[in-house]
């Protein structure tokens, strides 16, 4: 039956940049398909219009690629050396183990030699020569193309033993990158298995096993000890410790109990759960991640743009320098033709641009497979390869540099005659209508001491941005929020013993919020939010880097400010900050250190990360605004991952250089070998063959980056 609209297909054998891209034209050259595009990295292909699997695996016969729907699991490889592919390698390397043996024994061009050395390319290069062949009628130039022409020539000039050692090395090679690249994805296909596709499920009285899809919101989910977590949810029963490393990258358990947010994936410590089912199994976030993971690879990075631009001219111009040689100099200076013509084809089969062109993308699905592994989620080469060169890192304070979980450490009340009961009752009541991360901390407060707050009724409730809070409870207007607040809004003054004290306590590193009307000022409220235990060495550690300037950008007052940031360890302070102020200071940054990347929680600051060069949203677990804005997030809400990433970046960047440096030089080098004559086709294609396994090799070294 055909599949209609728009639909995904992952593929099993795709290695190959330039397979992909004819794999890609096959498909849109489908009856009924309107748009085809391949992500190479993550190894799917989308599809609008209709068609089916098998017309679809048609289109990518010649690669023998395997076709399967999106939602499937995973399947199960066979081991490298059972592949249908590689048994025909090693029978082609005996037949021309034979053959060699033949040819030493009975002398060159024997019979017996000859036939084998025959036999070994058409099982060896049987499919090269189909897809060489349909290229050459089109007139189109790939490296099966280039194969085609030079193993053809070698036979027409007798030499049988290095056309078929060029086949075999060809395969060879064709086989070790598929290989590598199927290990390149392995870290995404991983994260495909981590979340059961079934889970326990009760449904009224019943308790039974029921498939992730068929699971609704608001189902019961019962979580056995040691069981990983099928979906995304709510704790309503039971209380454990869970190892979210396949979300966070942080293996240390995490204790939760009733009304604990857990993900699917996670492991199950020693405590029976039951869980609310928040969210269906496509938008979990172990999907969220896997799919943005996967368009992420899809995105071409600046390096790897440059070299398909490159490649265009590229392969044109060898076949152009592969005729030159092959033609003009028996017509110009009378060399021998066949000569000449096997130094062009030695030109064809070391111009093949393979390595060239897996040179960055690998290295990107490498890197940025790594980092999902490890709690990062880097949503494209391009931020990849900005996160390298960031130069200056601006830091939000409250819930970046620190927990973000503020407590009331002072409460002092400025009246006589007013019960600290009562004041604490305005500021809850306030406070309950704000969605401020300090709100918290006075309604925390309140409820520890069971105040009944809610039945004071606030009317005309403002939010006063960047400076607090008003409302209006039993006719009067009160106000909650910065000192400043009551200057500019209500036009108070405050006394010197007011002031002495609110400056003491800024001075510790804590926030103070004044409560009054407009009349007088009733209380100092006194908030103090810890430093996160990370956030000083995660900074000493990006300076080791090279990290020219650390800014802690805030809104809270100058002496909060300085306590965090003195503690942090970051190079300067700008405090009192409103949002547009920030925006202000990011493109300022930017035109002195042309990088600068911002880090906040994903949901404030919306301006400064999207005009950062690199936005870095702190807490992606379970925040789909994180997930959804920035540029790379850190699942575990930890800043130790940060410098992490720019090690990573940077070493990405490092090793794509050395990709296409090392590619090109090859190519040069045995180009000049091809004047005295030294290039021969075995050499050739052991130079490329080489060149491509050298490049996939080094790019796989990513996966070893760790945390330090």
């Amino acid at each position: 039956m055909a599949e209609s609209q728009s639909k995904t297909y992952r593929i099993q054998g795709l290695s190959c940049t330039n397979c992909a891209a004819k794999f890609e034209n096959n498909v849109r050259d489908l009856e009924g398909v309107k748009v085809a595009k391949i992500n190479f990295g993550a190894s799917k292909i989308s599809i609008q219009g209709s068609t089916t699997i098998e017309e679809i695996e048609k289109a990518g016969a010649f690669d023998n690629l395997k076709i399967r729907d999106e939602q499937e699991q995973v399947m199960e490889k066979e081991p490298f050396w059972k592949q249908k592919e590689n048994i025909k390698v090693v029978f082609s390397a005996i037949l021309l183990l034979i053959s060699w043996i033949l040819d030493k024994q009975y002398g060159d061009g024997s019979n017996m030699s000859v036939i084998g050395y025959a036999v070994a390319i058409l099982v060896g290069g049987y499919s090269l020569f189909i897809n060489g062949l349909k290229n050459l009628v089109r007139l189109r130039f790939d490296m099966h193309t280039l194969m085609t022409v030079a193993i053809i020539g070698a036979a027409v000039l007798g030499e049988w033993g290095e056309g078929a050692t060029v086949v075999i090395l060809f395969a060879i090679s064709e086989a070790l990158e598929k290989y590598s690249m199927d290990k390149a994805r392995n870290s995404i296909e991983s994260l495909m298995n981590i979340a059961p596709k079934e889970a326990l499920i009760r449904r009224g009285h019943h308790e039974m096993m029921v498939a992730v899809d068929e699971i609704e919101v608001g189902d019961t989910m019962i979580v056995k000890p040691g069981q990983k977590l099928a979906m995304d949810g709510r704790i309503t029963k039971g209380a454990s410790t869970l190892n979210q490393a396949a979300i966070t990258g942080e293996s240390e358990p995490i204790f939760k109990t009733v009304e604990g947010e857990v993900f699917a994936g996670t492991i199950n410590g020693e405590g029976l759960l039951e869980v609310e089912v928040t969210k269906r199994v496509e938008d979990t976030t172990i999907a969220k991640i896997i799919h943005l993971v996967e368009e992420a690879q899809a995105e071409k990075a600046p390096s790897q743009a440059f070299v398909d631009r490159f490649a265009k001219f590229y392969t044109p111009a060898i076949m152009l320098i592969a005729l030159a040689i092959a033609v003009i100099p028996p017509l110009v200076i009378n060399g021998e033709w066949s000569e000449w013509i096997y130094r062009g084809l030695a030109v064809l089969v070391v111009g093949c641009p393979c390595a060239l062109v897996i040179s960055t993308p690998i290295a990107i699905v490498t890197a940025i497979g790594n980092a999902a592994k490890n709690g990062v989620l880097i949503k494209g080469g391009v931020h990849l390869e900005e996160a390298g060169a960031i130069k200056a890192i601006a830091f939000d304070k409250t819930g970046t540099l620190t927990k973000g979980i503020p407590e009331v450490t002072d409460f002092t009340v400025l009246v006589d005659g007013v019960s600290e009961q009562e004041v604490l009752g305005i500021a809850a009541a306030l406070e309950s209508c704000s969605q401020h991360p300090l709100a918290t901390a006075i309604l925390q407060k309140a409820e520890s001491q069971n105040m009944d707050y809610h039945s004071l009724v606030v009317e005309d409730f403002t939010a006063i941005t960047g400076k607090g809070i008003k409302g209006t409870i039993n006719r009067e207007v009160y106000y909650i929020g910065k000192p400043h607040l009551f200057e500019e809004e209500g036009g108070l003054t405050f006394s010197e013993d007011v002031r002495i004290q609110i400056n003491d306590y800024q001075n510790e590193g804590k926030t103070v919020m004044v409560l009054g009307n407009q009349i007088k000022l009733l209380a100092l409220i006194a908030v103090a939010d810890e430093i996160r235990e990370s956030s000083k060495e995660a900074i000493r550690k990006l300076h080791a880097l090279g990290i020219e300037k650390t800014i802690m950008l805030t809104g809270d007052n100058i002496g909060t400010a300085k306590a965090i940031g003195a503690e942090a360890g970051v190079h300067e302070i700008q405090a009192e900050l409103l949002p547009q102020d920030k925006l202000a200071f990011i493109k300022q940054w930017k035109q002195k250190y042309n990088r600068v990347a911002m880090i906040g929680d994903g949901i404030n600051d919306a301006p400064a990360l999207a005009a950062s060069t690199v936005g870095i949203a702190m807490g992606g677990a379970g925040t789909d605004t994180a997930l959804e804005t920035a540029d790379i997030a850190l699942m575990g809400d930890d800043l130790s991952k940060l410098p992490y990433t720019i090690r990573l970046s940077r070493k990405t960047l490092k090793i794509i250089k050395q990709n296409i440096t090392f590619s090109l030089a090859i190519k040069i080098l045995a180009l000049l070998l091809i004047a005295p004559g030294w290039l021969t086709l075995w050499m050739a294609i052991f130079a490329d063959m080489g060149a491509t396994l050298l490049v996939t090799l080094n790019s796989l070294r990513l996966l070893r980056i760790k945390e330090y």
